[in-house]
């Protein structure tokens, strides 16, 4: 499949065709039906040639080209109008019917807040051309309204407030929320190229705009909102997020303290706050991007707490000199895992209820995890006399001072 992608410059423009790079280049495995065999990228700096060619040969368009912050509101049209209107003309001219995505949006259903947007009203203008040129020559058009974009490579201070705030967070400015209670509906960049994937594949997901007010299943619609439905005149992405402004920006400020308390959000698969996460790290500077552990160094050698979470404990390093025991203690429930990956060390344990003793040596030339049982008193000793043991620790909690589950006892009694 040649595909043809206007606007590539854009921030979606830029994720798709770096994104369909990698299904054309073999890297990307998880669409075995998509075949890419050429991408056309086409934007502000391409020439009327270029369009002609490019329409000659395409098999497939994601028409992503637009003006959605012009500085003459008649740009509005003429960008979100007009290109679409030489584009449709160039593919009459060479009597090319291939499929059309679109991507408009939701303001274009000039509903609630949108009623008066002069952008909506192009985007509206540009989505009926498309549906007439479908009509007219029987090619597929796949009309998607989307909500607010956000992801890597938007430009900040533009046209996204999620990206400024993330840009700006990340390093030190001052941001403004005029109210934090207001509820953003945004569609990231990865989920629309899967999205547009199962459009190419001839699966899109179809759906209408209930007027506002209208009720479907016992859900009242507000005008802008997309109601799945297989016989639709209108696409949408299925995966979308909700948060308000302060959420969002309570989000981004735990992201920009980890460097300072090693915690890290709840970043479940499919999560709004892995997505949000990764958005973020791509607007990090280059001082930003590396930074400091604080090391708690002593004589023996250095304990460092690496991440932290809400819910799955903590991993830690800890390098011990030649010779050295560290441990020395048991936990009533705490669990840990020690993973030695440098030098060799012995790990010795006694159960505190019979007296029954385990011993695992255990090196770097062979990774191997050994749990500490709660009820267990256990150590760890370097058994080098010249090289540091590096042990990477994972414990089930992280460390609750007021209670931090950890009662010192040695691991061989005095009396033996």
């Amino acid at each position: 499949m040649k595909i043809l992608v206007t606007g590539s410059a854009g921030a979606l423009g830029r994720n798709l065709v770096e994104n369909l790079k990698a299904i054309r280049d073999g890297k990307n495995r998880t669409r075995p039906n998509l075949t890419v065999t050429d991408i056309y990228e086409y934007d502000c700096d391409s020439s009327s040639a270029d369009l002609d060619r490019f329409c000659a040969d395409c098999d497939f368009i994601v028409h992503a080209a637009g003006v959605n912050r012009p500085k003459e509101t008649s740009e509005f049209m003429e960008g979100n109008f007009g290109f679409t209107s030489q584009l449709l003309d160039t593919l009459r001219k060479h009597q090319n019917r291939c499929p059309i995505l679109i991507t408009s949006s939701v303001q274009a259903t000039l509903s609630g807040r949108f009623g008066n947007s002069e952008y909506g009203r192009s985007k509206r203008a540009g989505e009926e051309l498309m549906f007439r040129y479908g009509e007219q020559t029987g090619a597929p058009v796949y009309v998607y309204r989307f909500e607010n974009m956000v992801g890597k490579w938007i430009r900040p201070r533009y046209n996204s407030a999620v990206a400024t705030f993330c840009y700006c967070i990340a390093r030190g400015e001052p941001i403004t929320v005029n109210d934090r209670s207001t509820v953003l509906e945004m569609v990231f960049f990865d989920d629309l190229c899967e999205e547009i994937y199962d459009c190419m594949e001839g699966r899109p997901h179809r759906c209408r705009y209930p007027a506002a007010g209208e009720t479907v299943d016992g859900r009242v619609y507000g005008g802008a909102e997309a109601c799945p439905d297989p016989n639709g005149r209108y696409c949408h992405c299925p995966v979308k997020h909700r948060a308000t402004l302060g959420e969002i920006v309570d989000l981004l400020q735990k992201f920009r303290d980890f460097p300072q308390n090693s915690f890290v959000p709840n970043l479940r698969e499919g999560s709004f706050e892995k997505k949000l996460h990764a958005m973020y790290l791509s607007y990090l500077p280059a001082e930003a991007t590396i930074f400091d552990y604080r090391m708690n160094v002593d004589q023996r050698g250095s304990f460092t707490e690496l991440i932290k979470t809400p819910d799955r404990g903590q991993v830690s390093v800890n390098i011990s000199k030649p010779g050295i025991t560290k441990g020395q203690h048991w936990h009533q429930s705490k669990n840990e895992i020690f993973i030695v990956v440098q030098g060799r060390g012995l790990i010795q344990m006694r159960n505190l209820k019979d007296g029954t003793t385990e011993e695992y040596e255990v090196s770097g030339d062979r990774i191997q995890g050994v749990w500490m049982k709660p009820g267990w008193t256990h150590n760890i000793i370097n058994l080098s006399e010249t090289e540091d043991l590096v042990t990477v620790m994972w414990a089930n909690e992280t460390l609750n001072k007021a209670n931090p589950d950890t009662y010192f006892e040695p691991v061989t009694p005095k009396n033996e």
